[in-house]
């Protein structure tokens, strides 16, 4: 064998009780575990490398089900970020805006419309049209494994633009085709963000449509959906009725409840999963254990604005009789960008900023609209936030569910992101685990390892199981925690010493190696 974890306390991703035991290692798979060797008086295994893993938690790698690493893993290899946190592999494409399938004046609509996520692009050849070019890409050898999701907004750019209207049944068709091809071409299935223009102009009838393409490949459906705020519950229960209909399973993107409206109402909604789940529906979730959330400034404006795409956006902006507009529906009406609830502008914290001019900004509090609205226009459209806007209780109940996955959310641009890119897989661990029992160990790693394995139907991870391939990671239950915080959020956890991929070591003794062992995971026929 190459490797053996000699005494770790395996936690299997199953759910099930930890076990101590010897895992050997061999070209790249999980080849055999012993239980209690040393007590049974057993033959314990041989390798060319024992590694002693007394105290420490062996576990199968974590799945990061909501990633914004779209560029930043062929921007950065190192990728840290993830990588120091135990992530083994992450789902791209999230929120219905992401880089494939494209054409040259998509690919630059796309870039301007989420620089506040991963940057302009740049600083990386984007050299890709299609999905399956962009997975191919990854394959040349990243920090950690991704799949990918077909970004519905990106579809609707490509096959109609901007324009706030039904698709005709040529667009449809055209648009059915995209996922068709992005589905067979490697994707695990389609994503929406139906708070961002252009993909929140889709009717539910044509989202529907898109999603009978994503069943019959035996993909999900991951909707960022029309509310986090005043009628959250309503859009849960949409999205529900629209998968059902599709017949399509559906995963819900970061589900909390978020803004005063929704304080102490997770119950609610954990009411309407289970209902839904009881009559059969496939049903999953992700959330990142803080409180407040991050998108982009330019997300808060309404629909109607965004509509014709960023020039016309930032055209609007400078009008100061439409400017006004906005703030009208900003400030007074709740626009839907800002979830139908008006906006508090002493919550929006500037977290990051394209123009390097603008830096001393980041890290204050917009304020009001006078200073939102000169910011948008000389930042270009580029400005991330973090919306402080979160409820605690609200956050624990979510996390208990019986359906519950990891996602950090992790926009991992600015100078000051959102500490949940470098730290959700630790502060689940440490703070939840540890040190306020919301959650055992066992249950917390199969939230984080078995169940988004199933949601992707990878066969062979998510599990520490012989036959199954050796993405794993070894952590000290009694240290592991986040260092990212509000103040310093690029800081990397403590307690995770190692973690491998493909049986390769990607962070041996704390420190990050130089191996590229990630690879694009694809749709399992």
């Amino acid at each position: 064998m190459d490797l053996v974890f000699r005494d770790a306390e395996v936690v299997d991703g199953s759910g099930g009780d930890s076990y101590r035991a010897d895992v050997g290692i061999e070209d790249g798979r999980i080849v055999s575990i012993v239980k209690e060797a040393a007590a049974a008086g057993c033959q314990r295994p041989t390798a060319r490398r024992v590694l002693d893993a007394e105290g420490l938690v062996l576990a199968p790698g974590f799945i990061d089900m909501h990633a914004h690493s779209d560029l930043a893993l062929l921007r950065d290899p190192d990728h840290g970020a993830k990588a120091a946190q135990g992530v083994t592999l992450e789902v791209l494409g999230q929120d219905g805006l992401s880089y494939a399938p494209v054409d040259d004046r998509t690919l630059a609509e796309v870039r301007r419309a989420i620089t506040g996520w991963n940057g302009d692009g740049s600083d990386v050849d984007l050299d890709w049209r299609t999905v399956g070019e962009y997975l191919d890409r990854l394959d040349a050898g990243i920090a950690v494994n991704a799949a990918y999701l077909v970004p519905q907004g990106t579809v609707r750019m490509y096959a109609m633009g901007w324009e706030d209207r039904p698709a005709t049944e040529a667009e449809l068709n055209r648009m059915r085709r995209l996922v068709a091809e992005g589905l067979e071409q490697g994707a695990v299935g389609m994503s929406s963000g139906l708070t961002y223009t252009p993909g929140m102009y889709a009717p539910d009838s044509e989202l529907t449509e898109l999603c009978r393409v994503v069943a019959r490949y035996g993909g999900y459906y991951c909707p960022h959906h029309r509310s986090y705020g005043a009628g959250a519950l309503r859009a849960y229960e949409e999205m529900v009725t629209l998968a059902r209909e599709a017949g399509c399973a559906l995963h819900l993107a970061h589900a909390t409840l978020n803004f005063d409206v929704n304080e102490g109402r997770a119950p609610e909604l954990l009411a309407l999963l289970d209902q839904a789940l009881d009559a059969g529906a496939d049903i999953s979730l992700d959330t990142y254990p803080y409180t407040p959330g991050s998108t982009t400034l330019l997300a808060l404006l309404p629909s109607w604005a965004g509509e014709g795409g960023p020039d016309a956006t930032l055209e609007r902006l400078r009008d100061a009789a439409t400017a006004e507009r906005i703030r009208h529906h900003l400030e007074e009406l709740g626009s839907d960008g800002c979830h139908g609830v008006p906006v508090d502008w002493a919550t929006i914290e500037v977290a990051g900023v394209s123009d390097p001019a603008l830096a001393d900004l980041v890290g204050t509090r917009v304020g009001d609209w006078r200073t939102a609205r000169r910011l948008l226009i000389a930042d270009r459209l580029g400005t991330t936030i973090l919306q402080h806007v979160g409820h605690e209780e609200n956050v624990r109940a979510i996390m208990r569910h019986r359906v519950h996955t990891g996602g950090s959310d992790g926009i991992l641009q600015g100078l000051k992101p959102h500490p949940r890119a470098y730290g959700t897989f630790p502060e689940y661990l440490g703070r939840y685990v540890r040190e306020l029992g919301v959650l055992s160990l066992e249950e917390c790693v199969a939230h984080l390892t078995s169940r988004p394995a199933a949601r992707l139907r990878l066969p062979d991870r998510g599990l520490v199981k012989e036959g199954h391939v050796a993405d794993l990671v070894l952590f000290d239950p009694a240290t592991v925690a986040s260092g990212a915080t509000y103040e310093n959020p690029r800081t990397l956890p403590v307690g995770i010493p190692h973690v491998l991929i493909d049986g390769r070591f990607v962070m041996e003794d704390g420190k990050r190696t130089d191996v590229l062992a990630g690879r694009s995971i694809r749709r399992t026929p």
